[in-house]
C-alpha cells in the first residue's frame, strides 16, 4: 500500500440523516484534482479505525477528519478540533469505542485536524437518508476549507458540486465548454 502525505476521511453513515456529512464531503473531494501526495476516503461508520490503516508516521505527515460533531452550535456550523479539544471518551464510533486515544497516540507524529459539522438531525437507529438543507449547504464551504489547510488553490469558490455535477478546473476552463 502507497501511503501519502495527506489523508483526508470522512466520517460517518449516510443511512442516518446528516451523519453522513463526512462521506458526502469526501464524495465532493474527490471529484476534484488533488496532488497525489493527498489521499481522501469514504472512511464511513468504521472510518476512525479505517483510516489507521492508511497512516504511516514515517511518511504520513497530516490526517484531517471531517466528522459530525454536537457542539451545540447551529445545525450547519463548522468548528475546526484538534486532538487536545477531544477528552478522553468524548469521540466514539457507533459501537461505542473510544477514539480519542489512539488519536492522541499518533498526534506527535502527524498533525490531525476533527472539522465537525453540527448535525440537525441525526436519526440512528431509524433509516433516514438524505442531509438535512442546513448540513447540505456546509458541504461547499468545509471543500473549500479542507482545500486551504491542505494548501490547494483553485482560484474560484467552489460550488455545491452535487447540484452542478461540473467544477472549473485550476485553468479556468468550464466542465462540458469544448
Amino acid at each position: 500500500m502507497a501511503f501519502t502525505e495527506i489523508v483526508i476521511a470522512g466520517c460517518g453513515n449516510p443511512l442516518y440523516a446528516d451523519d453522513g456529512f463526512g462521506p458526502a464531503v469526501a464524495e465532493e473531494l474527490s471529484r476534484l484534482s488533488l496532488p497525489d501526495t493527498v489521499k481522501v476516503v469514504d472512511a464511513g461508520l468504521g472510518g476512525p479505525h479505517f483510516i489507521f490503516t492508511l497512516l504511516d508516521p514515517e511518511v504520513t505527515k497530516r490526517l484531517i477528519i471531517i466528522d459530525i460533531a454536537d457542539f451545540g452550535g447551529e445545525p450547519g456550523q463548522l468548528v475546526e478540533l484538534s486532538v487536545e479539544d477531544l477528552p478522553p471518551g468524548s469521540y466514539r464510533d457507533a459501537h461505542s469505542w473510544d477514539l480519542t486515544e489512539p488519536l492522541h497516540r499518533i498526534k506527535d507524529d502527524i498533525e490531525i485536524t476533527v472539522i465537525g459539522c453540527q448535525p440537525k438531525r441525526v436519526t440512528a437507529p431509524e433509516y433516514e437518508m438524505g442531509l438535512s438543507p442546513e448540513v447540505e449547504s456546509a458541504i461547499p464551504r468545509t471543500v473549500q476549507y479542507v482545500l486551504e489547510l491542505i494548501g490547494v488553490d483553485y482560484g474560484i469558490a467552489i460550488k455545491n458540486l452535487r447540484k452542478e455535477e461540473c467544477q472549473r478546473d485550476p485553468e479556468g476552463e468550464a466542465c462540458g465548454e469544448s
